[in-house]
């Protein structure tokens, strides 16, 4: 659920929602440059962006689509792998960070609803599977192999250099592509199948 929609089913929630959503979508971003930091690049914190102030991470189209798609995205946070010293090791954690930040947003949700005992109706059930919903969902969409999304950082830290070189030259026109993909429909079953993988690996750790 977008929320867009929210905003027209359930006004109170979309209100008390609308902040932690925003703050995913930063907290994603925030991820990379505090990994990237603790790995010895300290690009992103010479640069202000490991703040959790999100007017110094927000995209405008991004914040756009998680309001009408329920999923978006923040300005990437900039990283320098020439600072940290295994380079394909720095690749595929700083670009699982964001994805993790993410899925682990969205099990804190359920479990605390879990452990409260909440019912699985009213505003209380609508802000937290709506928040799990969004989250799993930037997860899953970032697990996707396509440039400039994290999944395709972490396939080049493992891909050969002929596959590296490939994902490094669509770069530039990843986000008109993954645009187009997504206005077609063509992402949603890799989307599906991401998300059952999240829902999987969190209803294993859900108590």
């Amino acid at each position: 659920m977008g929320l867009f929609r929210l905003l027209m089913n359930d006004p109170v929630a979309f209100i008390l929602l609308v902040v932690p959503l925003l703050y995913s979508v930063v907290l994603h971003e925030v991820a990379h440059g505090w990994v990237a930091n603790w790995m010895g690049d300290p690009t992103a914190k010479w640069m202000g962006r490991l703040s959790l102030n999100p007017l110094k991470h927000l995209d405008p189209i991004g914040t756009l689509m998680l309001f009408l798609a329920g999923f978006g995205w923040a300005k990437p946070v900039p990283v320098n792998l020439n600072n940290i010293p295994h380079r394909r090791k720095g690749l595929i954690l700083v670009s699982s960070a964001g994805i993790l930040a993410n899925i682990l947003v969205a099990f804190g949700a359920l479990l605390i609803h879990r452990l409260l005992g909440l019912p699985s109706f009213g505003m209380g059930a609508v802000m937290v599977y709506t928040l799990a919903h969004i989250n799993i969902t930037l997860a899953a969409l970032n697990l996707i192999p396509v440039p400039p999304l994290d999944g395709s950082k972490i396939l080049m830290g493992f891909a050969p250099s002929e596959i590296r070189y490939f994902l490094a030259r669509l770069e530039p026109y990843g986000f008109f592509i993954i645009v187009g993909l997504l206005f077609l429909g063509l992402l949603n079953p890799f989307i599906a199948f991401f998300r059952s993988v999240i829902i999987a690996l969190i209803k294993t750790f859900l108590p």
